[in-house]
C-alpha cells in the first residue's frame, strides 16, 4: 500500500470505527512526517549561518576592545570595572570617530542630532560595533541618526505616563501592579528609547522624598502585589540604595514580588558584580527583565553576567523591541531567542516599537510582527516564543497580538488553523455525539484540496 493510500485509509465518513494500522504502517507515516518537519526548518538553518552572534564574533569584539583600551590608556582591570565604563562613556563624535570610521558628513550629523537628543555609549557596547557597517544592529541602536530630526509624527509621551502617575515616581496602569521610576540614568542611551524625554542633560536619581512617597502609596494600597523598579535603568542605583528600596518593599505584607527593569546585562554586564548579586539574593523573589534586541548582543560577558544573576536566584526574562533594520526578520528573532535560552534568559515579550518622537524610523508594520510570530510558533520550542505586545496609547496597557488561529467558532465546534496552516474542526467542549468528532478526523493530515486557509502548500500528498 502506498503512503498516500495509508494516509487516506483514515478518511472516512466519520461514522465508522477508526481504522487499524499495522506497526509498519505507523512507522512509515511517522518517517514521512519527520521528513516534512525537517524541510520546514531548512530555510532557517541556512539563514542562521549568516546571522552574527556575540559568540561567533568574539575575535572581532576582542579586537575592538583592544582598540578602545588603547584609546583610553586603560587596562583589563579597568575594563572589568563598571564605574570606569560609566566615567568613559563615549558622548562626542570626535571620540567615536577614533573607534568607528566616520566621514566628515557623518561626524557633522552626529553632532547635529546630539544637540537635540542626548547620547552616550558605554565602551563595552562600543566594542560590539562593526567598523564600516552602517547597518550594524549595534550601531543602529547606539549612534545618533539624522532621521531622529526628521520625525514629524512621533509623540513625546505616547504612553500618557504623565496621566498615569497617582503619586510621585509612580506609573500605574493595572489593578495589582505598578512602576517606581528611580532614575533617568542608563549605561547607554538607546536611540529607540521610549522615555527619551526624561533623559535631560544631567543624570539624576529620583529624589529620596519622591521614592518615600511612592513607597507610602504602595503601603496604603493593599491591592498592589507586584512592583517594578525601573527608570532609566534601575541598576544604575548604588547597591546600598537598591538594598534599601528592596528592604522597604519586603516589609509591605501585600507585595509578593519585585521586578527590576535593566539593560545593563546587554550594555554594561560588568555592573553585575558579586556584591550586587549578594544584595539581590537577600530579597527573593526577584525577577529581572532585560532587553536584548539582536543575537550579536549575546556575548560571553553577557552570559557571565546572567550566570551570576541566576546563581543569586534571580529569574531572567527578555523584553525585545521590534526594530526596523535591527531584528524585524523572523530568522534573526528566532536566532536571538535561541541564543537567550542558552544563557538562561527566557524570551518574554516582543514589544511593537512605540511612536516616540525621534524614534519612528524604527517602527515596523504590525504585519511584520505577526509574520515573525507565525515563524516562531511551532517552528521552535514554546520556550523560545515570546508574546508580541502592542502598548495601547494613552496608558491603556499591553495588548497581546496573535496570528489568527481561530477561524470560526460555534456552539458545538470551533475551526482552527494550526501552525502549519492545517484547518481542523474541534469540539467546543465535550461533544454529545462522538461520531461527529472521531479521533482520526482530528488527527488527519492536511490535504491541499481541503485547505480553507490561504493557499495551502503542504507537502503531505507526496509519496
Amino acid at each position: 500500500m502506498t503512503l498516500k493510500k495509508l494516509l487516506r485509509k483514515g478518511r472516512g465518513t466519520g461514522h465508522e470505527e477508526p481504522p487499524k494500522y499495522t506497526e509498519l504502517e505507523k512507522r512509515k507515516i511517522a518517517l514521512q512526517r519527520a521528513e516534512q518537519l525537517k524541510r520546514r526548518i531548512t530555510e532557517y538553518l541556512e539563514a542562521s549561518k549568516h546571522i552574527p552572534t556575540g559568540m561567533s564574533c568574539r575575535e572581532k569584539i576582542e579586537a575592538q576592545k583592544k582598540k578602545i583600551l588603547a584609546l583610553f590608556g586603560a587596562t583589563e582591570q579597568d575594563w572589568q570595572d563598571w564605574k570606569w565604563h560609566m566615567r568613559h562613556r563615549i558622548t562626542d563624535a570626535a571620540t567615536l570617530a577614533k573607534i568607528l570610521p566616520l566621514s566628515p558628513e557623518e561626524i557633522e550629523e552626529i553632532e547635529r542630532v546630539g544637540k537635540r537628543y542626548r547620547w552616550a555609549i558605554s565602551p563595552y557596547y562600543a566594542s560590539l560595533l562593526t567598523p564600516g557597517d552602517k547597518n550594524c544592529p549595534i550601531r543602529l541602536q547606539s549612534v545618533p541618526d539624522p532621521r531622529e530630526l526628521e520625525d514629524e509624527v512621533g509623540e513625546e509621551d505616547p504612553m500618557g505616563e504623565a496621566f498615569t502617575s497617582p503619586a510621585p515616581a509612580i506609573t500605574r496602569r493595572y489593578p495589582d501592579r505598578l512602576i517606581i521610576n528611580v532614575t533617568n540614568q542608563c549605561a547607554m542611551y538607546c536611540r529607540h528609547c521610549q522615555r527619551r524625554r526624561n533623559i535631560g542633560e544631567v543624570d539624576r536619581h529620583t529624589p529620596l522624598a519622591d521614592i518615600e512617597a511612592a513607597l507610602d502609596y504602595i503601603r496604603h494600597h493593599e491591592e498592589i502585589r507586584d512592583v517594578l523598579i525601573t527608570g532609566g535603568d534601575a541598576l544604575m542605583l548604588s547597591d546600598s540604595f537598591l538594598d534599601w528600596i528592596l528592604t522597604e518593599l519586603d516589609k509591605i505584607p501585600h507585595v509578593e514580588i519585585k521586578r527590576i527593569g535593566t539593560r545593563v546585562p546587554v550594555t554594561l554586564p560588568m555592573r553585575i558584580t558579586d556584591n550586587l548579586c549578594a544584595v539581590l539574593e537577600k530579597h527573593p523573589p526577584i525577577y529581572i527583565n532585560t532587553q536584548f534586541n539582536h543575537p550579536k548582543e549575546v556575548t560571553a560577558e553577557a552570559k557571565a553576567a546572567c550566570d551570576r544573576l541566576v546563581r543569586a536566584g534571580v529569574v531572567l526574562g527578555n523584553q525585545a523591541v521590534l526594530l526596523k533594520g535591527v531584528n524585524n526578520d523572523p530568522h534573526v528573532m528566532k536566532k536571538l531567542n535561541h541564543e537567550l535560552l542558552k544563557i538562561r534568559v527566557r524570551p518574554y515579550y516582543i514589544f511593537h516599537a512605540k511612536n516616540v518622537k525621534g524614534t519612528t524610523h524604527f517602527v515596523t508594520t504590525i504585519d511584520e510582527g505577526l509574520e515573525i510570530m507565525e515563524k516562531l510558533r511551532g517552528y521552535t520550542s514554546g520556550l523560545a516564543v515570546p508574546t508580541y505586545i502592542l502598548n495601547a496609547p494613552g496608558g491603556l496597557g499591553k495588548t497581546p497580538l496573535f496570528p489568527p488561529y481561530v477561524i470560526s467558532r460555534g456552539p458545538d465546534s470551533i475551526t482552527i488553523r494550526t501552525w502549519e496552516n492545517r484547518i481542523i474542526q474541534y469540539p467546543n467542549g465535550l461533544p454529545a455525539d462522538r461520531r461527529k468528532f472521531p479521533v482520526r478526523y482530528l488527527r488527519k493530515l492536511c490535504f491541499p484540496e481541503k485547505c480553507e486557509y490561504r493557499n495551502c502548500s503542504c507537502p503531505d500528498e507526496q509519496e
